[in-house]
């Protein structure tokens, strides 16, 4: 199976007859449902298969092949995207990456026969706060009993299992919590309360759901890992879904973009198009070369997590950066699209859709700002003996197309990394590269960001290595992220004949423009790479290809 497969069972979407098309996606939406048509294609597709490790009989064996397939998806609507089945995968990371041998293959059980498996973390008055979550599991006869509220959790009352989160000490710390895998039909129905289902602005079709426990047996088999790992375990497994759903997530963007390049050409503005505009074509351009941004940065840190995931600092980097430029990409986008962009029926209504999902789907499971408290602590230490003295990391990590070896989920860390090799990057790039050249002047001016944020970092307090960090430090861990995205794009550029350098610009532009300062291209420089972007993506759209580097050819 295969994204190409998948679009392939998805046809035209602009078919006003496909039971799966943006008409029946839209009508779903309208009713506050998912599309039944959809899951029984997901269904028929197998796409649970996508979230088991080949070794318990599923199809899991590379991140960015799994990230590949659930784009597809999420370009065609983000409801089936996160309510069939991406919740699932949230849940089932931590019984892979934590369980016995006897529950991961319980886990695939479940899902390879259609099953789904919520992940119960969220409680409303701590949100990401997990080292506060009250829902609480006492040791009782061999086993515990669960007391407690779980809420706004993905499809809740459709699945057979769950991965919950819950207090099993009192002492304060990071040991102060467990996971516990459960099936429903394990917990007495008199003892679990339903909560109703919790209304949203986007994602209609999914599902949010809650639970209330009343001292609620629980086998003591039940336990992912030991007592107090609850913490641990679920950091380990956010490596791998932080890195996956942005991924998935910029099908929505690209869906949106070839929105936004169908309307301009069509919407006429002043006696002629509004692709004629200046405005409108650089704006454009500017979304195009964020969504190749992302998707650099993306598949570098899904490749890590294969080749180097001890770089435990790229997959909440990757989560943070992304979902701030998806959000504004989208916004850009909407500027141009005007009334079009808010309106919930005719030919582009699936834009205001697209935009009301991706919000949420964006800041879903783990805050941005949860992100940079992880990022933070680490960066002293990095700047002080890794940055600019670490060797580029190895080619392997940046070809996008090369093979990787099997996704080994023990091998997930958490903790501090030992190295920074994409910071590495930046260095060798402004030696390598002729200064005058735009390439080497954006090398340059890179290289002199990190020495000046090297200097930041040796002059953070220790208070700002914690929550309660100021502003200033927040701001310190987020210019880090983009000096990261920045230097996954040189290297993939580097080593891909097929992009071309006019997209290098426009990206490096654009990442350069959140760092402040004078910019690196000259008037005419910046005009020529954004129109180079602009003819680049409408020559996709015409040509029926993606928008994402690998510009394959879809159906609609």
């Amino acid at each position: 199976m295969s994204a190409e497969k998948l679009d392939a069972l998805f046809g035209d979407l602009r078919d006003a007859d496909n039971p799966v098309g943006h008409a029946a996606i839209l009508a779903a939406d309208e009713r506050h449902e998912m599309l039944a048509e959809g899951e029984r294609l997901l269904d028929a597709y197998g796409m649970n298969a996508e979230f088991v490790p080949a070794a318990y009989g599923g199809r899991l064996v590379r991140a960015d092949r799994l990230a590949e397939v659930q784009r597809a998806v999420w370009r065609h609507d983000p409801c089936l995207g996160l309510g069939y089945g991406f919740s699932s995968l949230l849940g089932s990371v931590n019984i892979w990456s934590a369980g016995t041998h006897e529950q991961r293959t319980k886990a695939a059980e479940i899902l390879l026969g259609g099953g789904r498996i919520a992940v119960v973390f969220h409680e409303l008055d701590h949100g990401n706060d997990f080292a506060h979550a009250e829902c609480a599991a006492v040791p009782s006869d061999g086993g515990w009993r669960l007391t407690g509220r779980k809420e706004t959790v993905a499809n809740l009352r459709r699945a057979e299992a769950m991965v919950l989160f819950a207090r099993t000490s009192e002492v304060a710390g990071s040991r102060s919590h467990s996971q516990f895998f459960l099936t429903r039909a394990e917990l007495p129905a008199d003892r679990v309360l339903d909560l109703p289902r919790f209304p949203t602005s986007g994602l209609n079709g999914v599902q949010l759901g809650g639970l209330r426990f009343t001292d609620c047996p629980v086998p003591g088999t039940a336990m992912l890992g030991r007592p107090g790992q609850g913490i641990e375990n679920a950091l380990r497994a956010f490596q791998l879904s932080r890195a996956v759903l942005p991924a998935s997530v910029l099908g929505s963007l690209d869906t949106a973009l070839r929105l936004a390049l169908e309307c301009v050409h069509e919407r006429r503005l002043y006696g002629g198009f509004a692709a004629d505009l200046p405005y409108v074509r650089a704006v454009l351009a500017r979304v195009f070369a964020d969504l190749l941004a992302i998707d650099a940065f993306c598949g570098v840190g899904l490749r890590a997590l294969h080749l180097a995931p001890e770089a435990t600092l790229y997959a909440p980097a990757v989560k943070y950066l992304t979902s701030r430029i998806l959000m504004e990409a989208f916004e850009d986008l909407r500027a141009v699209m005007g009334a079009q962009g808010y309106l919930r029926e005719g030919s582009y209504a699936m834009f205001q859709k697209l935009l009301r999902d991706a919000a949420p789907a964006a800041f879903s499971h783990i805050s941005l700002s949860a992100c940079l408290v992880l990022i933070l602590p680490q960066l002293p230490r990095l700047a002080r003996k890794s940055w600019l003295a670490d060797q580029a990391a190895a080619r392997q990590l940046f070809d996008l197309d090369a093979d990787l070896p099997p996704l080994d989920f023990d091998r997930l860390a958490v903790g501090m990394p030992s190295g920074d090799g994409l910071i590495g990057v930046l260095a060798e790039t402004a030696e390598r590269e002729s200064a005058g050249s735009p390439v080497g002047r954006f090398a340059v001016r890179f290289r002199d960001e990190v020495l000046a944020l090297r200097d930041q970092c040796a002059a953070l307090a220790p208070s700002d290595l914690t929550i309660g960090a100021s502003p200033e430090a927040y701001a310190v861990a987020g210019r880090y992220t983009v000096l990261l995205a920045a230097a996954a794009a040189l290297a993939v550029w580097r080593g891909d004949d097929r992009q071309q350098e006019a997209a290098l610009l426009g990206i490096l532009d654009r990442l350069s423009g959140r760092l402040g300062g004078a910019p690196v291209l000259t008037p005419d420089e910046r005009a020529s790479a954004e129109q180079a972007l602009f003819d680049i993506a409408v020559e996709r759209f015409q040509d029926r290809r993606l928008l994402d580097l690998s510009a394959r050819r879809v159906s609609g």
